[in-house]
């Protein structure tokens, strides 16, 4: 009797012992796998890396089916969700992902489509007081239940991972500010060192850096008009959402940015552009710009639908970025100043050879034509010493004007919508008609300057030769500026002509057409008026403007 009971102790004493070592040999795994866990997380540095690692390690630690990590912001909201186990049809199947609140998250109700879940974990992820999101695990392989000893597994894990988390914002919050500052650095070096300082390049460096910089799918240069009543896209880079000359409705939030120049990150670009302008855009980030000559303005970024939303650290480095290529276009805005200046003792020294010499030798001409009408009798030869002096006179107020566009170069920097209207109205001064006037588009801003100064040199050869010639009673003027050109077309209702007298300055006006890359057209028929139709790109590369 005793030895069948000393049998069965002995045996209970043995199944104990193997029972103890199996589970010591258990925990020694899982301390193996936990350390692995720690190790690996600790290798990657990228946050999604890290999450991914989290996820994967906390499901093979305890024998979870499933994993997901809600990473909270600062709305308490889910940032970032990652699955373990899903395929990608399960994941697009189900209805609504879970939504993270409090320190556990809202777990109890189950999406629909989702599989079945019978076992249910949820860890905090803490850094000191700090609760950066929940591990979340369900159903166990084996199909039984979470143990204690899951827990305290998953709690060591979620030690580590809360630091792991902490060092990869750290790591990508410096990479991005490092980004910036690069990006600033470079947009500075291009904007002083390019050979081509026009506007339009310049707003296309700020741009397309800052695009970059971001990691954005959309950036926008846009600046106010004269009057603050509109908002001007000037330059785009990235997704052709906008094109350059149209307008931006001026939402709050950008009226916001403009007036108090606070940088200012939004979730949706609806906030920023109005509801349905775009709907494949997501997170978006206003800038406020002050760019010397050319005005205040705003840089605009825009990332995908769906995308991460833009970081602390995006809005305090944009701040310098813009900061940065504010003061390189006031220094690009002080070497042109410079260079007026150096100009301006030759400006006036032509001038006053024009005035001098010129002008008066053409007067002196003019002058012996007129002493010859007392001596020519044939009415012919008088008409002929008639048109002579008019064309005299007509050189003499082409070269006073000259002369003053030299003293007064600081004409370039006017409207040109108010140089058309200026032109016009001093060439029809005296005319017996008034022109109909039609100003179509964005005129001031967004043309170059090569393109402003043949227009409005067209518009006065145009004109001119409407009034000295045409006798026409109506007249219209229309210049329209769309997206990629400008076009002007002069009508008039007047003689008309086969062969015109004087060809050379129709010939001018077809060179500047030709020379810009466009085109130049005069249809006229004998009395029934003249059509003078004159297009050219709005914006020119810098050979093609300098020649």
């Amino acid at each position: 009797m005793w030895r069948e009971v000393l049998r069965n102790r002995v045996e209970a004493l043995r199944e104990e012992f193997l029972s103890t070592a199996e589970e010591l040999l258990t925990t020694q795994d899982h301390v193996q796998v936990l350390l692995s866990a720690v190790v690996s997380m600790a290798e990657d540095s990228g946050l999604d890396a890290v999450l991914d690692r989290i996820v994967c390690s906390a499901c093979e630690l305890v024998g979870a089916r499933y994993g997901a990590l809600g990473g909270m912001d600062g709305e308490e909201s889910l940032s970032h969700f990652i699955t373990t186990e899903f395929d990608p049809e399960q994941i697009g199947g189900i209805e609504d992902l879970p939504t993270a609140q409090g320190v556990f998250g809202d777990l109890i109700a189950v999406p629909a489509h989702h599989p079945s879940v019978k076992t249910f974990l949820s860890i905090p992820l803490r850094v000191r007081e700090t609760v950066l999101g929940s591990l979340y695990l369900t159903e166990k392989v084996d199909g039984g239940e979470f143990s204690a000893e899951d827990e305290a597994l998953c709690t060591a894990l979620a030690a580590a991972a809360g630091v792991a988390i902490e060092s990869a914002r750290l790591f990508e919050a410096t990479a991005r500010r490092r980004q910036w500052l690069e990006a600033g650095v470079e947009a500075n070096e291009r904007i002083l060192a390019g050979k081509d300082d026009s506007n339009e390049q310049i707003l296309a460096v700020i741009a397309g850096h800052a695009l970059a910089a971001a990691d954005s799918a959309l950036a926008i240069v846009a600046l106010i008009t004269p009057d603050r009543q509109r908002l001007i896209c000037h330059t785009t880079a990235g997704a052709g959402t906008f094109t350059a000359g149209q307008e931006i409705t001026l939402q709050p939030l950008l009226t916001k940015v403009l007036t108090t120049g606070v940088t200012s990150a939004v979730r949706t670009a609806a906030e920023v552009f109005g509801p349905g302008v775009t709907a494949q855009l997501g997170p978006a980030l206003v800038v406020g710009l002050d760019l010397a000559d050319l005005g205040p303005g705003l840089l605009i970024l825009a990332r995908p639908a769906g995308a991460v939303v833009y970081s602390q650290e995006d809005a305090e480095t944009s701040i310098l970025f813009s900061s940065r290529v504010a003061l390189a276009v006031e220094m690009v805005h002080n070497r042109r100043e410079r260079e007026s200046l150096l100009v301006s003792e030759d400006r006036d020294r032509i001038a006053r050879d024009l005035h001098d010499r010129v002008i008066q030798r053409i007067f002196a001409a003019g002058l012996s034509l007129q002493s010859l009408r007392q001596v020519i009798t044939d009415e012919p030869s008088l008409r002929r010493v008639t048109s002579i002096t008019r064309e005299l006179d007509e050189s003499i107020r082409e070269l006073r004007e000259t002369i003053y566009s030299l003293h007064h170069p600081q004409k370039l920097l006017e409207p040109l919508s108010r140089r058309v209207l200026s032109t016009i109205s001093l060439l029809t001064l005296d005319a017996s008609f008034k022109p109909r006037i039609e100003l179509v588009g964005p005129l001031d801003g967004v043309i170059s300057v090569a393109v402003a100064e043949s227009l409005i040199a067209v518009v006065t050869e145009g004109l001119s030769n409407v009034v000295r010639h045409s006798d026409a009673v109506a007249v219209g003027v229309s210049v329209k500026v769309d997206h990629t050109m400008v076009t002007l077309e002069i009508t008039d209702n007047g003689d008309g002509f086969a062969n015109p007298d004087r060809m050379s300055g129709l010939a001018n006006m077809k060179h500047r057409a030709t020379a810009l890359g466009g085109s130049c057209s005069i249809d006229s028929v004998l009395g029934q008026g003249t059509s003078l139709a004159w297009a050219v790109p709005r914006t020119q590369p810098t050979s093609r403007a300098s020649s």
